[in-house]
């Protein structure tokens, strides 16, 4: 969408997790971004100032809560207290990448379930929906009692490696749990899946027991939705050359890409990693084997379809 936005009533702000996407977002909509000031007292508390009237808006608060992660909770869990405070209509917050969304269940005794929690707090604090970006765990939407869109990346991947025209492909899941992920890859791409038998003794740490899949002679693609320290995928891309795969790319829509994540990629058989800007890359992060893909159009288009109470389920596919 080129021309402005014409309902003065929609308010798009960002803090400071991602603003670049939050530019290109207000720019795929066709309006400016808010006027706030976010700043921080010398013992590090935060403080926030809504530089502009948004009394009767619907407002839309753009935040990943990507590293320093506690730091970018509490910024918007303050964006949201002041937005309620100042009369807005509706406080929408769009949250490309949702953070504590893996400790979603208790997988031992005394664990806390943290995707909760995040879910409670967003809530308790004033939030009316939340727009977000392939969760880790689908399930976590029933964490939240207000309506909450869980957009899909895996189109946009798609259609990137479909341009590229690579023969032989099979879509492969590092994980049992990643799955129906790569289903709905191999079926826009018309691919067949393999999926990779792992056990993760520890976490951050994972161990390839098999490979479940014809992958010899083909082009594998591996799909995950979150790359920490890319353990996991470099193992994964490692073993299935060793099992015959001639050539091994990538695909993640968070790039959280933590510790020694670059380091693993760059001397990893993977060719091409293929990321979104769901979380900001650093420049020193920013390799040659990294090829990101932008976000903005489909939260964008989502924002839109809400403010003007169209259906958003097309976008989920």
């Amino acid at each position: 969408m080129t021309a402005s936005y014409k309902d003065p009533s929609l308010k798009v702000f960002s803090l400071n997790s991602n603003y670049a996407l939050a530019e290109d977002i207000a720019k795929h909509i066709g309006t400016p971004l808010g006027k706030c000031t976010v700043s921080t007292f010398s013992d590090g508390e935060v403080q926030i100032n809504i530089d502009e009237s948004i009394r009767g808006c619907d407002v839309y608060v753009i935040q990943s809560t990507c590293a320093p992660v506690n730091q970018h909770i509490m910024e918007l869990l303050i964006m949201i207290d002041a937005l309620k405070r100042a009369s807005a209509r509706s406080i929408n917050i769009v949250m490309p990448y949702y953070g504590y969304a893996r400790q979603d269940r208790k997988a031992r005794s005394r664990e806390p379930i943290t995707a909760k929690l995040m879910a409670d707090l967003l809530e308790t604090a004033g939030a009316d929906r939340v727009i977000t970006l392939d969760l880790h765990a689908p399930q976590i939407q029933a964490f939240f009692d207000i309506p909450i869109d869980h957009l899909q990346g895996v189109g946009l991947l798609s259609d990137y490696f479909a341009s590229k025209e690579l023969d032989d492909l099979i879509v492969v899941s590092p994980d049992h749990g990643g799955v129906t992920r790569a289903r709905r890859m191999a079926d826009r791409l018309k691919a067949p899946i393999g999926i990779i038998d792992k056990r993760r003794p520890r976490p951050n740490v994972a161990e390839v027991m098999n490979i479940v899949g014809n992958i010899e002679g083909k082009t594998a693609i591996l799909i995950d939705d979150i790359i920490d320290t890319a353990g996991t995928i470099t193992l994964a891309a490692n073993a299935l050359i060793e099992n015959g795969a001639k050539a091994v790319y990538a695909c993640c829509t968070h790039p959280v890409l933590s510790g020694p994540a670059i380091e693993r990629i760059d001397n990893s058989e993977i060719q091409e990693l293929v990321i979104t800007n769901s979380i900001p890359l650093p420049e020193e992060k920013n390799i040659a084997k990294i090829t990101p893909l932008s976000v903005a159009p489909l939260i964008g288009e989502a924002i839109i379809r809400v403010h003007e109470q169209q259906s958003v389920s097309s976008l989920f596919d």
